[in-house]
């Protein structure tokens, strides 16, 4: 008998290499590609992707792949569904609409026969998946977004970055031209508030110095031990770096960094020496960054649920930073 499957049926794709390979792309080509390319001060609507049928956040690695559409700032409708999910709502996915891929861990329970006597003779491996979603506006009969009718102005969104900064308990020192954490004091060094050129540009600067500031031993205890540009350095400001992106994104402001061009470099060596690292990079990023939006009330309780596992799930996705 013939066999009519697919020629690529069968073939394993590597989800690792395919989402590194793109970054590393945009990344050669001088663009960071979880960077909004639009002002959020013109855009309507939320930045952060959610799912359009459980209204919950995207987290972590799926929170900058979704991200990146040009449908959600193109439209300002942050929604995605699974196909499955749409159609159960009732609503189509337009013909050849192309997804995008989601991902999320799922583990698998094996028995473990290199030491069987651990505790419950069972080996757990986790293993990526994915799960393909559609942009609202790429499915037929869902509901208009409607944005939010009263969006905080810029200054009060400010103080919220400064709130977060002073609940969080660590000193902040002003005075010369550089930024940066010291892990021998326990301090943030900033140049004064009047040398840069906007206060949101502050707030950014003072939320990525507070995201090194987490990895003291008596808070998320990291490695901060990297001198400029080894390998442990360049990891951690690439944690520190999507910690912004994640941020900003929840509160709505700017967290466009200018980084040192060695930086950049750094980070497609990385990335192109292994391919789990944005994954690594993006789920601690994602970690630091509920770290330090705990520190106000608004923000320390928000969609905890989302980061339980739904992959089990048929008609959703999971929406937990991949790990």
């Amino acid at each position: 008998m013939k066999n009519f499957r697919g020629k690529n049926a069968g073939i394993r794709h590597d989800h690792y290499q395919e989402l590194t390979d793109k970054i590393v792309e945009a990344l050669e080509a001088g663009v960071k590609p979880w960077e909004r390319p639009w002002d959020p001060e013109n855009a309507s609507g939320p930045a952060m992707p959610v799912n359009a049928v459980s209204g919950r956040r995207y987290r972590g690695i799926n929170t900058f792949i979704l991200g990146m559409s040009p449908l959600a700032f193109m439209t300002g409708d942050p929604r995605f569904a699974t196909y499955k999910q749409a159609a159960e709502k009732g609503w189509q996915v337009k013909k050849g609409e192309k997804a995008t891929a989601v991902y999320f861990y799922k583990t698998l329970e094996v028995e473990d026969t290199k030491y069987p006597d651990n505790e419950d003779g069972i080996k757990h491996i986790p293993c990526l998946k994915t799960f393909s979603v559609f942009h609202a506006s790429q499915i037929d009969g869902i509901p208009y977004f409607d944005p939010p009718k009263v969006e905080k102005p810029l200054w009060e969104r400010i103080e919220d970055a400064e709130l977060i900064m002073r609940t969080s308990g660590v000193e902040i020192r002003t005075g010369g031209d550089k930024a940066f954490y010291s892990p021998a004091t326990d301090h943030i060094q900033l140049p004064p508030e009047t040398a840069f050129h906007t206060k949101e540009g502050f707030a950014a600067v003072c939320l990525h110095e507070l995201a090194h500031a987490t990895g003291a031993p008596h808070r998320l205890n990291r490695d901060l031990t990297g001198r400029f540009a080894s390998e442990a350095y360049s990891r951690e400001e690439l944690k520190a770096e999507l910690c912004s992106y994640f941020i900003g994104l929840t509160l709505n402001l700017p967290f466009n960094i200018e980084n040192h061009a060695s930086y950049v470099n750094h980070w497609i060596g990385l990335l192109k020496n292994d391919k789990r690292e944005i994954f690594r990079a993006a789920a601690e990023a994602q970690k630091i960054a509920d770290y330090c939006l705990a520190f106000h009330p608004t923000f320390a309780a928000v969609d905890d649920a989302s980061q339980h596992s739904e992959s089990d799930s048929d008609t959703t996705e999971d929406l937990s930073a991949a790990a």
